[in-house]
């Protein structure tokens, strides 16, 4: 097993941290389906032992262009359903996975995330984390086509998304490019920066957007960057991670990318920039934008037509 380089370590090779700790956000993009219930189990010990996060979790494999979604409000540690989901073999592509700690909204089924909807025929899914406290009054926020279900900011945040990509997800079948896309969401993401820390996981079962902000760190109370925190893994056998820690994946010849609130495992990981989006594709980091700056591509990403600047990132 070892991390990737080039693309995405240009420029990059100073922010290489080690950590530990308890996810609230995690997602995983791999060229070939993996399986991924190991990790759940031990995400429920963290959650039993710290009680930060009680108020629902949730995960959702893609299958194609749906979504399995398994959700709960019950604490991660208290949910039986971790117990079915880890007896499992669930294999997926695309996965995103979430704990809460309520901000906003009750403790309720509707408000666990991951939040899914369908938009040209497929299955959309998002979730992020932090507080965003001013959404309700913004004009930038008002729901049109798509409605929250729950009460909770983020799930507003994410029909506000889907309201801007139905402009360009018209018909089935049909992809629109990744210019397209990461112009949305760039924007989308410039937008809820405004509001407050808007770290989030987005896939439209192509691609996994995600987006590093700021959140609030156990160690020192403060709430900075990183928001996210990403790596990248390719391994010729049968195994990639470590139960202990709460993470594993199965699968053979494996091109893997990571994304989590805060290292999982004792490599390297990578922090998003503050305000800095990323694409990735089959576990293959294609495209990454910091504030302020043009789209960089990947010169191995093929994409129709092709893609090599979208000016400088909103904010």
């Amino acid at each position: 097993m070892k991390g990737t380089s080039g693309f995405w370590d240009d420029g990059l090779g100073q922010r290489l941290i080690r950590s530990g700790g308890m996810c609230e956000l995690l997602g995983l993009s791999s060229n070939a389906p993996a399986t991924v219930n190991i990790s759940l189990p031990k995400l429920a010990e963290h959650g039993r032992v710290s009680g930060t996060y009680n108020d629902g979790w949730g995960v959702g494999y893609y299958e194609g262009p749906d979504v399995r979604l398994m959700k709960d409000s019950a604490a991660i540690g208290d949910s039986e359903w971790i117990q079915f989901i880890a007896n499992h073999d669930l294999r997926s592509q695309l996965v995103i996975a979430h704990t809460r700690k309520a901000t906003r909204g009750t403790r309720s089924y509707p408000n666990a995330q991951p939040f899914v909807r369908e938009l040209a025929g497929r299955a959309h899914l998002f979730a992020h984390n932090g507080d965003l406290p001013g959404i309700f009054k913004s004009n930038a926020f008002q729901a049109d086509r798509f409605n929250p279900i729950g009460e909770t900011d983020s799930e507003l945040a994410f029909c506000v998304l889907l309201d801007q990509m139905a402009a360009i997800w018209k018909v089935p079948n049909a992809t629109p490019s990744l210019r397209e896309r990461f112009r949305i969401v760039s924007s989308f993401a410039g937008e809820l920066r405004s509001l407050g820390p808007a770290n989030f996981l987005y896939s439209d079962g192509d691609m996994l957007f995600a987006h590093g902000h700021r959140r609030k760190h156990a160690d020192t109370g403060k709430i900075e960057a990183p928001g996210l925190v990403s790596v990248q893994r390719r391994c010729q056998q049968d195994t990639i991670g470590s139960a202990a820690i709460g993470l594993s994946i199965r699968g053979d010849n494996q091109q893997v990318t990571l994304f989590a609130s805060v290292p999982l495992t004792n490599e390297l990981w990578v922090p998003l920039a503050e305000g800095e989006l990323v694409a990735v594709c089959g576990g293959q980091l294609v495209a990454r934008q910091l504030v302020d700056e043009a789209l960089v591509v990947s010169d191995t990403f093929s994409d129709n037509p092709p893609v090599h600047s979208l000016g400088p990132a909103a904010d």
